[in-house]
């Protein structure tokens, strides 16, 4: 344990003091963001070793790997309130963006009754719900923040939330465990059509 506190200490030496450059909302905000970071890290390990598909695996260690390194750098701009060692990276999906639509029936989805029942089709539903709660915490989250290195940081790692959330939405389609429901040809149309291109007010300037 002893240990433990001392890297800790030289972690913070080599980040710098602690900033003062944080409202009390944004604190609490960005305590709840980085608590559901730890969650999300640590389902993938408890998940890691159950997964049966290699595409799937190879997925969720890329996403892993990327997750953590955001962790690391919001922590960073959290305790110092400056600029961590590097700038948010942009997370890039391996696999196409092609959608199956439509509604196939199936058996209806229900809870789990049992640990052995846990497959691939459930992981991966794990996994986008880390995303998308990830995305809504941290926007959230940077509404609120003061601190414009770490509210930078925040909003920057909303769009690979989404990122990721849409690779393994792709992944649950691909394997019919996502479903898109579409609406019939007229009615898309008429959706499509309601909304026209603006023109500038004659009281705002060009």
């Amino acid at each position: 344990m002893t240990g433990d506190f001392q890297q800790q200490q030289q972690q913070q030496q080599a980040m710098g003091p602690l900033s003062t450059n944080h409202g009390g909302h944004e604190l609490f905000d960005v305590h709840e963001v980085l608590g559901a970071m730890i969650g999300g890290l640590n389902q993938c390990i408890l998940l890691r070793d159950h997964v049966q598909d290699p595409e799937l695996l190879s997925i969720m260690d890329k996403q892993y790997a990327f997750m953590l390194d955001e962790y690391n750098i919001t922590v960073e701009a959290y305790k110092t309130g400056h600029d961590p060692q590097h700038p948010t990276r942009s997370y890039n999906m391996q696999t196409g963006n092609d959608f199956k639509y439509g509604i196939s029936p199936g058996e209806p989805k229900k809870p789990m009754q049992a640990a052995n029942e846990l497959d691939d089709a459930t992981i991966a539903g794990f996994l986008l719900s880390i995303h998308k709660a990830g995305a809504k915490g941290k926007t959230a989250a940077a509404l609120e923040t003061c601190n414009p290195v770490l509210r930078r940081v925040l909003q920057d790692s909303v769009p690979n939330c989404i990122e990721m959330a849409y690779e393994i939405s792709i992944y649950q389609n691909k394997k019919g465990d996502y479903q898109v429901a579409q609406l019939a040809g007229p009615d898309m149309q008429a959706m499509l059509n309601m909304y026209g291109q603006g023109q500038m007010a004659k009281n705002m300037p060009n």
